[in-house]
């Protein structure tokens, strides 16, 4: 098991959130609990290696 994180809020009545590691990705959905589940999908669409041109935010350590 592993632990993502994410960002989330409420606008209206949705719930809308991204993966920290993918900022371009959002999805949404009516409650948290659902809006969790469709980050997990989301996290394992792009990390499948089948989707072509995915961003991803990573750290570079400069000497």
């Amino acid at each position: 098991m592993r632990a993502i994180k994410y960002v989330h809020w409420q606008a209206g009545g949705a719930f809308l959130g991204y993966l920290l590691d993918y900022p371009d990705y959002w999805t949404q959905s009516d409650s948290l609990d659902e809006l969790k589940n469709n980050l997990v999908d989301l996290y394992k669409d792009l990390t499948s290696g089948e989707l072509p041109g995915i961003r991803k935010v990573d750290e570079l350590v400069v000497p």
